[in-house]
């Protein structure tokens, strides 16, 4: 992966947003709670992170399981709903008073801060065989660690398998059996795809993934790096045009576009069994066992469909990381926070967040007791590639002009070939 990135201003911080991988689905305003006694008079550490619900609690173990190895030191947990966070933290980094450990997603989104000097490197303090490669990858820069990884996270589609049956329906493998599956149910009046698309990542996923089945694994690399194939190669440019299609057969909820994400709107949806599909991440299965434990029983997933003369492959995943614990080089007690990260990333966190949360992990070693979990598990040991989010990956500006260029193609409001070029010329500025 390429790792020079321009360095970034403070609006362009303001700018960015993230896929969310970990749980980017929290339906709740910001909430703050504070663990340990302010009158101890001893060392207090910020910890900042977006996740509620089961993710929260193996969170809140983790800091009392530190807490008990570091007497006297407090931990102020601060929950912040996901797409506030990112400007939250933005804000709190810009005016030098960010919190000691906090969340991010690896990638660009991190690294921003990095080249900032913002972010603390911890390669010495810890041992890199306890995590996934790759996911470690996406928090490593220029051979330095800024960040471990916690959540492991796939791209999935997600159905209704009461509905399914109700109608007769099979999980596709090609585009071709998905179209036949999204006419068949807007003859019965259900909507196929639920889309919450106001923030824009949600349906950046469908780009992502028919970008890769058209044009292979190896199409982001190239147009990322410079070397061969561009944003504007062919393969963009029908990866639009399949989204366009979709969006002229009816394939989601009428204003997708204007719907957000974090307040569970599009989930509703699928809750309600108005919509039978939601391609997302497996953030998902913890939403449903936090807002709708009853509706998984009904849940199943299939991953993205084949295209007819693509050069991908169906075990090309999307992948994602999240939550990613790291420190603020700012801290005025670096070597606790340090400790606090890895105690939020030990095998026995791992196990928690993977047992108890419909999650995978980047800690390695840790495979999942749920055998609904195991299956997305052996999809990701099985995967031939795993591709995450361009968002994460890209520097802030282009990665902003990728969901706005992407929403528009949702939006139709820009063609295929507009969008692409605009990727392209931007990149051309930005990738050097």
């Amino acid at each position: 992966m390429k790792r020079f990135y321009l360095l970034m201003t403070i609006a362009s911080m303001l700018m960015v947003t993230a896929c969310a991988p970990g749980g980017g689905g929290s339906s709740s305003q910001e909430t703050d709670a504070v663990s340990g006694s302010s009158e101890t008079g001893g060392e207090v550490l910020e910890f900042w992170y977006i996740d509620p619900g089961e993710k929260e609690v193996v969170y809140q173990e983790a800091v009392e399981r530190f807490k008990e190895k570091h007497e006297g030191v407090e931990v102020k947990l601060l929950r912040v709903a996901n797409d506030a966070y990112k400007q939250k933290l933005a804000v709190s980094m810009s005016g030098g008073n960010p919190p000691d450990v906090f969340h991010s997603w690896g990638g660009g989104w991190l690294n921003q801060f990095v080249q900032q000097g913002q972010v603390l490197d911890v390669t010495d303090s810890i041992e890199k065989e306890h995590f996934n490669e790759l996911a470690l990858d996406n928090a490593t820069f220029d051979d330095k660690v800024y960040g471990l990884p916690l959540g492991l996270s796939l791209d999935l589609v997600f159905y209704n398998k009461e509905i399914f049956e109700e109608y007769g329906l099979t999980p596709p493998d090609t585009y071709e059996e998905w179209v036949s599956i999204i006419e068949t149910l807007n003859e019965n009046d259900v909507i196929p795809l639920a889309l919450a698309n106001q923030t824009k990542w949600p349906g950046a996923y469908y780009l992502m993934n028919f970008a890769s089945r058209i044009g292979g694994p190896d199409l982001f690399n190239e147009a990322f790096t410079r070397e061969g194939r561009g944003f504007d190669d062919p393969a963009y440019v029908e990866a639009g045009e399949y989204i366009q299609e979709m969006v002229n057969m009816n394939a989601f909820n009428p204003g997708f576009n204007g719907v957000p994400y974090d307040e569970g709107q599009g989930r509703q949806l699928m809750y309600s069994g108005q919509a039978a599909m939601m391609d997302i991440t497996i953030s998902f299965v913890n939403n449903v066992r936090t807002e709708a434990p009853d509706f998984e029983e009904k849940l199943d997933f299939f991953v993205f469909p084949a295209v007819e003369g693509g050069k991908g492959s169906t075990n090309d995943l999307g992948a994602a990381t999240g939550p990613v614990w790291s420190v603020s080089s700012e801290s005025e007690h670096p070597d606790l926070a340090t400790e606090l990260i890895k105690e939020l990333t030990s095998t026995e966190t791992a196990e928690n967040y993977t047992n108890r949360t419909g999650s995978l992990t980047g800690v390695s070693g840790v495979e999942p007791e749920d055998e609904f979990i195991k299956r997305m598990y052996q999809l990701a040991e099985e995967a031939n590639h795993l591709q995450m989010p361009y968002d994460q990956t890209l520097p802030p500006e282009l990665a902003e002009l990728h969901k706005d260029t992407t929403q528009a193609l949702f939006g139709l409001s820009l063609t295929p070939e507009e969008a692409a070029e605009q990727m392209e010329a931007k990149a051309e500025q930005d990738l050097q």
